[in-house]
């Protein structure tokens, strides 16, 4: 009988003659998968699991070696996942949903309307809806123009009541849910402004339909007969949309003269006819210079809306012309252009 051979090798496993050794990626890719492949489906074993009952036979240092290497499948696995979800918390700490991942890769982009985006902005990569804001502008300017006109008496009309299916409709339930699509795309601005619009031309329209809501009727009939108690209520309402209104002016001042020209003339409307509403003359009928200079900003706002709406639409695959936004001077777009020149 031949002596039994002795393992010389004390620092790792045998390497077979027709086999090179792992290094680097590769190996260690060959061990995180069989690992991964462990965690999906726990009835399989892995390949170094498999093989360890043999090194141990042949060699403890071999077995040594295994688990060594399923160890540090696992500590990698876990890294990966720990990454992960560190990453998720992070994308949903600076206002991005589960519904969309900013695209870390790209640089931020300058303030432009027509997404909605007051400020520096990364785009939201595989997004899977489209560009919610021009829908929502189109609603906002539609029902805005309709009531302008009418504050500002156009063609001798002085009552709402022609508002109130679009306000419900088109300015009212689109908008509301091009605010919420702007949500799932991670816009905070242009979710919390289309959806509070919306929101507002639901109510004026619920405040105006004839009949429906009895909201006038029980307002002047706790009044007397007299229209003063409504139209103090409804210059309180317009004066709160006033204030939200210029809440979001504020957002504004650091993009282009467009998007802060649309809040501003919309904040000024709001604040005219709310005055408008609450000065009355002897006979209880709301100051109509005022209110017709509020109907003049509801109608430039309206038109800054579809304006904007339009910047958002057309690029160079559907028209001839690029809608110029106008950035500020002190906004990153403009002081990056000073720099260029």
């Amino acid at each position: 009988m031949s002596a039994p051979t002795t393992d010389t090798q004390e620092s790792g496993p045998e390497i077979p003659q027709n086999q090179a050794p792992t290094h680097g990626h590769a190996h260690h890719d060959s061990i995180t998968h069989d690992y991964a492949q462990d965690i999906i489906n726990p009835n399989r074993q892995s390949v170094v699991f498999d093989h360890a009952p043999d090194a141990v036979t042949q060699d403890n240092n071999r077995t040594s070696y295994a688990g060594n290497r399923y160890s540090m499948a696992a500590d990698t696995i876990r890294m990966s996942y720990a990454n992960d979800e560190e990453g998720n918390r992070r994308s949903y700490h600076v206002g991005f949903g589960p519904l969309a991942h900013v695209n870390t890769a790209e640089t931020q982009l300058p303030a432009f309307g027509g997404e909605m985006q007051p400020g520096l902005y990364r785009s939201v990569k595989n997004r899977k809806i489209g560009n919610p804001a021009p829908l929502g502008l189109a609603g906002f300017a539609l029902t805005t123009f309709i009531l302008g006109c009418i504050n500002m008496q156009a063609r001798d009309i002085t009552e709402p009541n022609i508002v109130v299916g679009s306000a419900f409709a088109y300015g009212g339930l689109v908008q509301l849910l091009a605010g919420m699509w702007e949500m799932a795309a991670g816009n905070t601005f242009g979710a919390t402004a289309l959806s509070s619009y919306g929101g507002f031309w639901i109510s004026l329209a619920i405040v105006f339909t004839p009949g429906g809501f009895n909201i006038q009727a029980a307002l002047k009939a706790a009044d007397n007969g007299s229209m003063g108690m409504f139209y103090d209520s409804l210059g309180l309402f317009l004066m709160g949309w006033f204030i939200f209104t210029f809440l979001l002016v504020t957002c504004t001042v650091k993009s282009t003269v467009t998007f802060f020209s649309l809040f501003l003339s919309l904040d000024l409307a709001f604040l005219l006819l709310g005055i408008g509403y609450m000065r009355r003359d002897a006979m209880e009928v709301p100051n109509e210079a005022i209110i017709k200079s509020g109907g003049f900003f509801a109608l430039l706002a309206a038109f800054l809306a579809w304006y904007i709406a339009l910047a958002g639409i057309a690029d160079d695959s559907n028209s001839f012309f690029i809608i110029p936004v106008f950035h500020f001077p002190w906004s990153e777009k403009g002081r990056k252009g000073k720099k260029e020149a």
